[in-house]
């Protein structure tokens, strides 16, 4: 017995830090992998930094839809800077460990800033839903003070929560590899490397996955079957192509973050694949805030008109400065 708590002590005493394998299995296109992800890096930065920054400025965009998504660009920003930064500094360096306090201070921010956007698209879904099936009183419940509680209510609700999976999971003894076949520290790939039984804390990452992902999910899905309904009883074609064009921006973002977000997290062990795995999560943590500024700007007038308004002004201040 005490032989066995003595190798325990030692091995978690070894395992203070983690590798994270990223793509190491392709080392010939090492570079033009850091490349490609410090341009997307660059773009998210930019776009949803721009969306963030017209929507708080203009007037014109001062509606409840508006203040979501600046707060959705803001989020989508901090979600990529969570795992982007390091995968770079791997790529680029070569030096692919992590520190175990280090890890679990990524993954603690990974799942809230997930578990917000998760909560976030559904407030999206639910403002969607007023403006098409309740119109009349769309502005007197949608006022101001609900829109803030709306938003504070989806940055807060999950931190506590993801504060106690990240410490169950991290409470384990790690006793075999400490290589994680990932590019950033998640909690699947990371209970894998656990000793002994993990089938409670594989549960408890399920019930969490289901609460926070499912249930969203599940009443985004509820809100567009209504909105769907209310949309096919209008009396003319136009009508109908501008109901569905407000909300089918939201529906391609929530398409693409819940279908990998839901395969990730809540598809049985059996069908474990480690190349899966990293190419799922490139959905929900790099291209969904890549593509959200696209779809938002290439599909709403409103934001176009403004960008150009944005643009055209910073042109013209530039060229005032660079004359003087």
């Amino acid at each position: 017995m005490n032989h066995q708590e003595k190798l325990s002590e030692e091995n978690l005493a070894e395992l203070m830090e983690f590798v994270l394998l990223g793509f190491a299995d392709m080392p010939h296109f090492r570079w033009f992998i850091f490349g490609l992800f410090l341009i997307i890096y660059i773009i998210i930065l930019m776009s949803n930094g721009t969306i963030f920054l017209i929507t708080k400025m203009d007037p014109a965009l001062q509606s409840p839809m508006y203040f979501f998504l600046s707060n959705f660009s803001f989020l989508e920003i901090c979600y990529v800077s969570a795992t982007l930064p390091k995968m770079l500094m791997n790529l680029g360096t070569q030096r692919r460990r992590i520190s175990l306090v280090a890890c679990a201070t990524q993954m603690c921010f990974v799942l809230m800033f997930g578990g917000t956007e998760c909560f976030l698209l559904a407030v999206m879904a639910y403002d969607c839903y007023m403006a098409i099936c309740n119109p009349l009183n769309y502005p007197l419940v949608m006022n101001h003070r609900v829109c803030i509680q709306l938003v504070t209510g989806s940055w807060t609700i999950g931190i506590p929560v993801m504060i106690g999976q990240t410490y169950q999971v991290f409470s384990l003894p790690f006793c075999e590899s400490n290589q994680i076949n990932h590019f950033f520290c998640d909690s699947p790939p990371i209970l894998r490397l656990a000793c002994g039984d993990t089938f409670v804390n594989e549960m408890l990452v399920n019930i969490v996955a289901v609460v926070f992902v499912m249930v969203p999910f599940l009443l985004i899905l509820g809100s567009y079957s209504k909105n769907i309904s209310i949309i096919l009883k209008l009396p003319s074609a136009t009508s109908q192509a501008k109901a569905f064009s407000t909300c089918s921006s939201h529906l391609m973002l929530v398409v693409l973050f819940f279908g990998s977000g839901i395969i990730t997290y809540l598809r049985p062990n059996t069908r474990y694949s480690k190349g899966t795995d990293k190419v799922l999560s490139l959905f929900y943590t790099i291209l969904t805030p890549m593509f959200n500024p696209m779809i938002y700007c290439l599909r709403n007038k409103d934001v176009i008109m403004v960008l150009r308004k944005f643009l055209c002004e910073s042109f013209t201040s530039l060229k005032n400065e660079l004359n003087v």
